[in-house]
């Protein structure tokens, strides 16, 4: 019998009551991260530094030493808004319950798959951060997968998982998004000290389709949720180390072609950070380098079997970059 005969056979750990505890407890407070991030700016109506305009470099020393207790307030006064003002309240849970649908599917995709091949796997840890210092509320979420892969077919159907249902849930959300968009002027598109979205291939095609120009539109909720989406989508599908897109690759072409795709991938994005910029004012691109420095240099843990995958599954590999085509924007967020 084959390796993954013998994983197959298998049941894969359940969670016990207290690690459903924890993780439900990680999800509510992500749901409240979220909620706040939704409100402020640049993804709601309450502009943080509406009141703040140091002019000089004492009062910007000034400002800076009474941050925290600034930032104190500033969620105080967020969250007292929220309890009072029904259409924010609205706008916060609009944004939090879209975006966390699409984690939670995107992560959900991975556990059932695992539990598919008897791979142990945790449940999706959500990942809170304060609003402003994580600009969504969170920095995603994740799975950690316990036991080793038991073949290539297991690597990728659990890799590619993820993403498909992640960008399953997105489009309802993204269409609702564009569809409810605001036309604005040029002008007040591109003001100056604000920031631009650029918009993936799937929303200017969406955009298209309905009518709108994202691009001359007033964001709202469910755009940003999706747009932000599509950006964690990009990120897992590019090809290296242990992101989604390096399971996909290891799957496809084997442990050379997955070592050279890392190193291709840091490069390449580095090229791009550098790029962005410069032209075009865009200093995003760095953070993903950043994080592809690190992924190259993770080995990927090898399969007890590997034989290699069948055609069905390289069609979907094709699907996966096409997927991968429609969510990237090599500059994400520009500074006017």
């Amino acid at each position: 019998m084959s390796a993954e005969g013998n994983y197959l056979d298998r049941t894969a750990m359940r969670p016990t009551r207290r690690t459903w505890i924890r993780h439900s407890l990680l999800l509510i407070v992500t749901l409240l991260t979220t909620t706040i991030a939704g409100t402020l700016y640049p993804f709601g109506r309450i502009d943080p530094m509406a009141f703040v305009d140091p002019q000089t470099w004492s009062e910007l020393l000034a400002f800076l030493f009474a941050l925290p207790t600034y930032y104190i307030l500033l969620i105080g006064t967020t969250v007292y808004a929220l309890a009072t003002d029904l259409q924010l309240l609205s706008d916060g849970l609009s944004f939090s319950l879209s975006l966390l649908f699409i984690l939670i599917s995107h992560e959900m995709g991975h556990y059932v798959a695992c539990r598919l091949y008897g791979v142990d796997a945790t449940l999706p840890y959500f990942i809170p951060m304060p609003p402003m210092i994580g600009p969504a509320g969170t920095f995603g979420a994740f799975i950690r997968i316990m036991s080793p892969m038991p073949s290539r077919k297991a690597v990728f159907d659990i890799g590619v998982a993820g993403p498909i249902a992640g960008f399953v849930a997105i489009i309802p959300i993204a269409i609702i998004g564009v569809a409810t968009m605001q036309p604005v002027t040029p002008g007040l598109a591109n003001a100056p000290g604000g920031l631009t979205f650029a918009d993936p291939l799937f929303m200017r095609f969406l955009g298209f389709l309905l009518g709108q120009d994202p691009a001359y539109s007033v964001g709202n909720p469910f755009y940003f949720a999706a747009w932000i989406g599509l950006l964690v989508t990009a990120l897992n599908l590019i090809p290296s180390g242990q992101l989604d897109g390096g399971h996909a690759i290891y799957a496809v072409f084997g442990k050379r072609v997955h070592f050279f795709t890392g190193r291709i991938a840091f490069v390449t994005m580095t090229a791009l950070s550098i790029i962005g910029f410069i032209y075009y004012n865009s200093p995003s691109g760095f953070l993903i380098a950043i994080l592809l420095g690190i992924m190259a240099r993770i080995r990927h843990p090898e399969p007890a079997d590997e034989t290699p995958l069948d055609g069905k599954r390289k069609l979907v590999a094709f699907l996966t970059l096409v997927i991968f085509i429609l969510c990237f924007v090599p500059f994400p967020i520009r500074i006017n």
